[in-house]
């Protein structure tokens, strides 16, 4: 697809507001290009299945965002912070009503028929981090520092601390709080008269209006509509699309109102969808269960109408654009560097196999693209740009270079860890669009290039820790398998090492256990291991193929189970807590071996705690919490508790004392 088809896909997109088919969208795309394209319509069918940028309503029909949005109302919920200052602030308030390409300062809102004036509100960033967490908590800072230069002069400054204070534009509430004698608890339903251009209705709602139980029906279908949109759509691109198909999977019920705000929902009213760690990132998900991990690069930004240098490097798990080839030949050029080989070993690492007419392939692009280079480039006009994409580049090659070494399959994936390809494929997805912004002639305002700078160093940081931690996993894992080799007296009795991980936290422990441990046997090591008394009720299944459970008998030994090809158990504490056993490498034990710790990372919380959604929650609460919340959460976690911190030679002791008994 070309550029101009492309834009045009997306205009077409934006002024939709009734079903549409591929031809329709095809036609209008077609007018914008060069040339006639005969594969334009499969392109067209593979951008929006892929870029999930509309919904397929039937096996002929489309909707756009546009014609989705505009017909739903939804509801904004004013916090008492904003009727005390006589504002209300946008935030991530319309996601998904609004044009995703449009900032919230930019929205305009509308009360009986005439615009509400906006006003600016100073403050911390991290109080006003709360109204715009729906995007993404990671992603707050950045929507607040692009509200106007200054902010983002302020967030540029230093890019390990946030300004003390921040200016943001809000709507200037005063008059209409005191004309509707507007009271904490009261709503404002609005109606999205234009998702385009991001204009907005507001009519009152008194708190006492709708009745509780249509808002719990209304929580009903949501928490259906987000855990069907995980289940097809899995954590996708980020959060603002995982609630959009959330709204499109969900009943009729979710699309009227009475409603809750989506904020009110999401952090409070429901205990089914908890927003958790993706990576680097964030996303909603199912409460107390892992998002599952990924087996090798995968970035959502690749195009999925790829040309046929670019589908030949994704094959090779490096899923670029031709922008970001360029970026690399402008590097080149920066570089002062003339050789092609140079620039195809920084695009293609050395541990990446390329056959050689696959390699005469790139070369002659390179080649071609130099030589247009050649006539246009300046190092003087380049002088800010070309440091940053330098750094850049080196950042994108080392992903990919280490990325390929972990494909070699060198160790057990469960040895690495934990979202070890989600978090390398999150870097290289932000480094390879900085390289496309950084691919063309023009260099961007000294402002951007700050901010990519500062942007960068905490991707570098990100890659260097998760190198170093892949580093240790693997040291870890060579002195295993030569413990396996060098065994005792015993060595005909199997053991395992095994991986104890809690859903939904970042909490795990590696152990050691006879091949004859019963299930029984099993619970005490996971109690010892995770700080638990034990006086909640438990169970252990494993998995069916067609996805049922086989619960075992607290006599079972781990020798006796048919784990039916996946080496993994579930064990099951009380209601909320949820711990994922992976049976990994054969251990040869040693003449006096005993069940031991050897790893492990993070506090485990206390049992009578509530799962996983309610300990962020307490968690919140110590970090921006008023007094008398911090007070209550740290007396709920208890004295001995420390977020992050585990003592593994304490925990063995504790183990040694149960298995004396």
């Amino acid at each position: 697809m070309e550029l101009d088809q492309e834009e045009a896909l997306y205009e077409f997109l934006e002024n939709s507001t009734e079903p549409f088919t591929l031809e329709d969208i095809t036609n209008f795309a077609q007018a914008a290009g060069q040339k006639r394209n005969k594969k334009l319509i499969h392109e067209v069918n593979s951008y929006l299945d892929i870029r999930k940028i509309a919904f397929k309503k039937d096996n002929r029909y489309w909707v756009s965002r546009r014609g989705c949005f505009e017909k739903i109302k939804f509801v904004i919920t004013p916090s008492r912070l904003e009727l005390l200052n006589g504002i209300l602030i946008p935030g991530h308030r319309c996601v998904p009503f609004a044009n995703p390409l449009s900032l919230p300062n930019h929205y305009q809102f509308f009360w009986k028929g005439k615009p509400v004036p906006a006003t600016t509100t100073e403050a911390p960033p991290e109080d006003l981090y709360p109204y715009y967490c729906i995007y993404g908590e990671e992603f707050a800072p950045q929507y607040i520092a692009r509200d106007n230069p200054a902010n983002e002069e302020a967030f540029n400054a230093d890019p390990y601390e946030d300004p003390p204070e921040v200016s943001i534009h809000t709507l200037d509430m005063r008059g209409i709080y005191r004309e509707c004698a507007f009271v904490p608890g009261d709503r404002f339903v609005v109606r999205t008269m234009d998702w385009k251009d991001c204009r907005f209705e507001l009519t009152k709602v008194k708190k006492d209006d709708w009745q509780r139980a249509d808002l719990e029906k209304w929580a009903e279908a949501a928490e259906a509509g987000f855990e069907e949109s995980f289940t097809i759509l899995g954590p996708g691109a980020g959060t603002e699309e995982q609630i959009a198909f959330a709204y499109w999977h969900g009943s009729v019920r979710m699309k009227e109102v009475p409603a809750y705000s989506l904020e009110e929902f999401l952090y409070e009213k429901t205990d089914r969808i908890d927003c958790v760690p993706y990576g680097i990132e964030t996303r909603f998900w199912f409460t107390g269960r892992d998002i599952p991990d990924i087996k090798k690069i995968q970035n959502y930004t690749s195009p999925p109408d790829r040309t046929f240098i670019e589908d030949l490097l994704y094959k090779k798990n490096i899923p670029i654009s031709e922008f970001v080839i360029l970026s690399y030949v402008r590097d080149a050029f920066f570089r002062n560097e003339k050789e092609i080989d140079l620039a195809l070993n920084r695009i293609v690492p050395p541990v990446v196999h390329l056959e050689e007419a696959e390699w005469d392939i790139i070369a002659d692009y390179i080649s071609d693209s130099m030589d247009d280079f050649c006539k246009s480039y300046s190092l003087f006009l380049d002088r800010n740009a070309g440091p940053v994409r330098q750094r850049v580049a080196e950042l994108h090659t080392a992903v990919i270079d280490l990325s390929a070494r972990l494909q070699k399959g060198e160790m057990e994936a469960a040895w690495l860890p934990r979202h070890t390809f989600i978090v390398l494929s999150q870097i290289q997805g932000h480094a390879a669009a900085l390289l496309e912004d950084l691919a063309f002639n023009e260099s961007p305002p000294d402002s951007e290039i700050a901010a990519i700078d500062n942007s960068l160093d905490s991707m570098v940081e990100t890659y260097t820790d998760i190198k170093e931690l892949i580093n240790n996993a693997m040291d870890n894992f060579r002195r295993s398998n030569l413990t396996i080799i060098h065994g005792g007296k015993n060595s005909g009795q199997l053991w395992r090492m095994i991986q104890i991980s809690i859903s939904g936290l970042d909490v795990w422990r590696r152990a050691i256990i006879s091949h004859e441990c019963t299930m029984e046997e099993l619970h005490q090591l996971i109690r010892v291991g995770m700080n638990w008394e034990g006086a909640l009720r438990f169970r252990f299944y494993c998995e069916n193929p067609d996805g049922g459970k086989q619960y075992l008998h607290d006599k079972i030994k781990l020798s006796d189970i048919d784990f039916h090809g996946k080496k993994e158990l579930v064990y099951e504490y009380g209601p909320k807590w949820t711990v994922k056993i992976i049976i990994m490498s054969s251990y040869q034990p040693a003449n006096d071996e005993v069940s031991r710790f050897v790893a492990g990372d993070g506090a485990a919380p206390p049992e009578n705690i509530s799962g996983p959604r309610h300990l962020g929650k307490i968690l919140t609460s110590i970090e921006t919490g008023g007094n008398i919340e911090k007070q209550t959460a740290l007396r709920e976690l208890g004295a001995d508790y420390v977020p992050g911190f585990f003592d593994l030679d304490k925990t063995n002791r504790n183990l040694r004392a149960v298995l004396e008994k």
